[in-house]
């Protein structure tokens, strides 16, 4: 059997991997150590900021099949044909803990998707909830902010998380589902995803309709209590899932989509581009449309699963994006943060490289040419810019037929700061979820809710049992009664 030779990352031989040169058997090292000062160097680079929320994740390679077309509905390629497979990674992650935190924390869980479809990538970037706690970006770093550690003590503080929600009513509906018997997943592979947002949709004669994800696991939902989480190994559903899939037992998901028309969204009762509330299933019914499986694990944690970078602007021909305000914020976050965290060329890594020809007139930057597809202008010779003579020499020139309608706006609609707190109803589809729950359910969910409000001042109660008390009396009867018997 040949052995392979062990070199340093430009190719040269490597003699000695396990003695630095020193001046003599216990003198100093000397400063020709350069293959020593070389793994040195490379190990104090090993790794990257870390993202600042979804930053504890668990990925994995899979495929996607149609077994509805929407080719009435959508020019998007990967979904035209039934049957028709597209290759996707996944990354699943908790949300507010950083890497050396639990995969059981009550958290929601990041669900996102990455389909390498022949037309561009596709990123479906979402949540295993349907709704999220705000609907303006803009309120995203004060959220954040206030379920971190505090900045003094570097300890949980439930007490900013509660006052925060307390200012911001919106939250109301994810809290219920946070703080009820779903907020703490059993493993990744026992959880539904959902886009969360509205998307659109937009067909051969430009008609556009405003759509929703939702990816059912058919493994059946499975969740832990709080009991059960502290006594569960920390990184168990990143074990979980990698188990299952060495194994044979390929989790899979069922893609279903809700539609809904732009004269509907126009008139429809509630905001459908508020990311604070579902769209009933009465008035908009799933359809399903594929399958999502998931068979394949990762080479190297690092290189796949942490360098990955999903993006919600990572659109394709025939999906576009709304007029959903945190939408909106995190179309610009999102690859932001990538540029920041991975470099300007992250997507030339192979985990986030298109599998179709990328032509484009970016270049240079680190890491530049990095993937043989759409490198550092590989495909555009000598030209970098555009327009340009050389169109009919293989330059890159845009194709029209990919452009998305036009987007109506509110008619006589002015430019200026909307503060709809007043305005919009925010409790009656979570005291609805409150009414759905079983006793037991109850319990629970006012238990937990009342354990972390409790560390809050009197204030804070007052204004979270005035929200409770909106979407359902008995729910904000439940929660003072159980913070007075604590």
């Amino acid at each position: 059997m040949n052995k392979k030779i062990l070199t340093n990352v430009t190719g040269s031989l490597v003699a000695d991997d396990n003695n630095s040169i020193t001046i003599g058997e216990r003198g100093a090292l000397t400063f020709d150590n350069h293959y020593a000062f070389e793994k040195l160097a490379h190990f104090n680079r090993e790794r990257i900021p870390e993202r600042v929320v979804h930053a504890r994740g668990t990925g994995a390679y899979g495929v996607f099949t149609v077994t509805k077309s929407l080719k009435d509905k959508t020019i998007a390629n990967f979904l035209q044909t039934v049957g028709q497979e597209t290759q996707i990674f996944a990354r699943f992650s908790t949300v507010g803990g950083g890497q050396d935190s639990s995969d059981y924390a009550r958290d929601p869980r990041g669900f996102a998707l990455k389909f390498y479809t022949n037309e561009g990538n596709y990123d479906m970037v979402g949540n295993n909830t349907p709704v999220f706690f705000l609907r303006d970006g803009i309120n995203f770093p004060d959220f954040i902010h206030s379920q971190k550690k505090n900045p003094r003590t570097n300890m949980p503080d439930p007490a900013a998380m509660y006052e925060f929600w307390a200012n911001h009513p919106q939250s109301l509906h994810q809290i219920t589902i946070l703080m009820s018997d779903r907020g703490i997943p059993a493993s990744y592979r026992y959880m539904h995803g959902f886009s969360s947002h509205t998307f659109s949709f937009w067909n051969g004669q430009g008609k556009r309709i405003w759509f929703k994800w939702h990816f059912k696991t058919n493994q059946g939902i499975k969740n832990l209590t709080n009991e059960q989480a502290v006594a569960t190994c920390p990184f168990g559903a990143q074990e979980d899932l990698v188990n299952a899939i060495e194994q044979g037992n390929f989790p899979s998901w069922t893609a279903k989509v809700q539609m809904m028309s732009e004269k509907e969204a126009k008139n429809y009762k509630i905001n459908p581009f508020d990311l604070t509330k579902i769209w009933p299933h009465v008035d908009f019914p799933l359809i399903e449309v594929g399958q999502l499986e998931l068979n394949r694990n990762v080479d190297n944690y690092f290189a796949e699963t942490e360098q990955s970078c999903f993006s919600p602007g990572n659109l394709v021909p025939g999906i576009g994006a709304s007029p959903d305000k945190m939408l909106q914020a995190r179309l610009m976050a999102y690859p932001d943060a990538h540029r920041y965290r991975v470099g300007a060329n992250a997507n030339q890594l192979p985990v986030n490289a298109a599998k179709c020809p990328v032509n484009h007139y970016q270049r240079d930057g680190k890491m530049a040419g990095i993937c043989p597809v759409g490198g550092n202008q590989i495909q555009t010779g000598k030209v970098n810019f555009y327009p340009n003579s050389q169109i009919n020499n293989g330059a890159p020139v845009p194709i029209p037929t990919a452009a998305e309608p036009p987007m109506p706006v509110e008619q006589d609609a002015w430019v200026k700061r909307y503060d709809t707190v007043e305005a919009e109803d925010y409790y009656q589809q979570a005291g609805d979820l409150f009414r759905l729950m079983s006793e037991s359910q109850k319990s629970q969910l006012t238990t937990t809710i009342a354990e972390g409000l409790s560390q809050a001042t009197t204030e804070v109660q007052q204004k979270m049992f005035a929200q409770f008390n909106r979407a359902d009396s008995d729910y904000a009867l439940r929660i003072k009664i159980i913070i007075k018997n604590l």
